[in-house]
């Protein structure tokens, strides 16, 4: 038996690990700290390695995992210790960095979206490929349990073909605290890059994968956020089906009414608690602030341990030829001739672990990933379409769309 320390608690547990994957991470701001208490708690994984700029965080690094911190990413990707590279950094910095990966021959797990161009992120799969390693891209909410609980329901054949799926979210996304370049929708700042890398994954795991066509409007209301704060999305599928998605991101309607008050990170939800967009002097304060509140920043705090929910992305439904299916936080309402019914699912012991699932299953086990480069380079091209269609005011025809293994 192998221990782990459960570093954000100081408490131990025991299991049974065949080999630990020997991770390395790209950037330790925002994406990581979320992602930090599915990393501490898997005992999987061992984190062995870290590039950040920022000398605090990585020494927070070193004093929590007794792993090596590097200024820059190359270094990273040189040191022989690091079997697979989390690339936690910017957007518009995905592609150069799963490439230094490739180059030195890691195994790559990076954030969504996988890029800001169907150019870059053709680059790093061809990396990958030539590399002989495997990229997964993630986290997306499309890892979600209850969202893979809904597809094997589709699968058993029950409910006959998905015909329809509406999906729609509402947070305060805008105004949550940002760097210049994430209200920059050319550096994959805005709502399409961020939020709708979760929805388009969601529906295209849910409808088949093979995307036709995208009709959409985008809106972007806040002249001091100039970026896509909405949008409203028509994709239609080879196989007939069709979605509908929304997303609105200014901070008034919260979407969680629908979900139970349970928030997207599966935590419970204080109903419309009295908030007011913090107001910063410029540009630079807002970005100390943010650093600030991230890992190894003067205000870092860890996660709270508490039980929690599956993770979501808002009410989603998905209409099939004999009966409704709505994933939630706690399993899938199964609506058929009137009734509804939950098929209920534990709550995770370890949340996001959908993820390591599939890079363990990846590196260590040969299997291919779900969320590979490939799949995730379709869900770009929706996104990339919901923002030209918005911009010319046309259908756009999409051509490189893939379907599920």
């Amino acid at each position: 038996m192998k221990e782990r320390a459960f570093v954000e608690t100081g408490f131990h547990v025991t299991a049974a690990v065949p080999r630990k994957l020997r991770l390395g991470v790209a950037g330790l701001g925002r994406a990581f700290t979320v992602m930090l208490p599915t990393l501490a708690r898997d005992a999987r994984v061992q984190l062995v390695a870290a590039a950040d700029p920022r000398a605090e965080a990585g020494a927070r690094f070193a004093a929590d995992f007794g792993g090596k911190a590097y200024a820059d990413v190359e270094a990273l990707c040189a040191d022989s210790e690091v079997e697979a590279v989390y690339v936690a950094t910017p957007h518009q910095l995905h592609a150069a960095h799963a490439r230094l990966a490739a180059a030195r021959g890691k195994h790559i797990l990076v954030e969504k979206p996988i890029a800001v161009t169907l150019e870059d992120a053709s680059a790093m799969i061809e990396a990958a490929r030539a590399a002989r390693v495997h990229l997964v891209v993630g986290h997306s909410h499309s890892f979600d349990a209850p969202i893979h609980r809904t597809r094997a329901l589709i699968d058993s054949g029950d409910f006959g073909a998905v015909r329809m799926i509406t999906a729609f979210n509402y947070t305060d996304f805008l105004y949550r605290p940002r760097r210049a370049e994430e209200l920059d929708t050319a550096q994959g700042g805005g709502a399409v890059f961020n939020q709708a890398a979760h929805q388009v994954d969601i529906v295209r795991l849910l409808g088949g994968g093979h995307v036709k066509s995208v009709r959409a409007a985008t809106g972007a209301w806040d002249p001091a956020r100039p970026t896509e704060g909405a949008y409203a999305a028509l994709l239609t599928f080879e196989n007939g089906a069709f979605a509908t998605l929304s997303y609105e991101g200014y901070g008034h309607f919260d979407s969680d009414e629908f979900q139970g008050w349970i928030g997207e990170m599966g935590q419970q939800k204080q109903p419309y608690a009295a908030r007011s967009p913090r107001d910063f002097v410029d540009a630079a304060e807002e970005t100390a602030f943010k650093s600030a509140r991230n890992y190894g920043g003067s205000s870092y705090r860890p996660a709270a341990i508490e039980p929690l929910q599956h993770q979501h992305f808002g009410p989603i439904v998905v209409s099939c030829d004999r009966g409704d299916l709505r994933p939630l936080p706690n399993g899938v309402m199964i609506y058929r001739h009137g009734a509804g019914r939950l098929d209920a699912l534990p709550p995770p012991v370890i949340p996001r672990v959908e993820v390591i699932d599939e890079l363990y299953a990846a590196v260590v086990e040969g299997r291919p990933p779900l969320h590979s480069g490939e799949w995730a380079l379709a869900s770009l091209e929706v996104c990339l379409a919901i923002l030209r269609s918005a911009r010319e005011g046309c259908d756009v025809a999409l051509h490189r769309q893939v379907g599920l293994p």
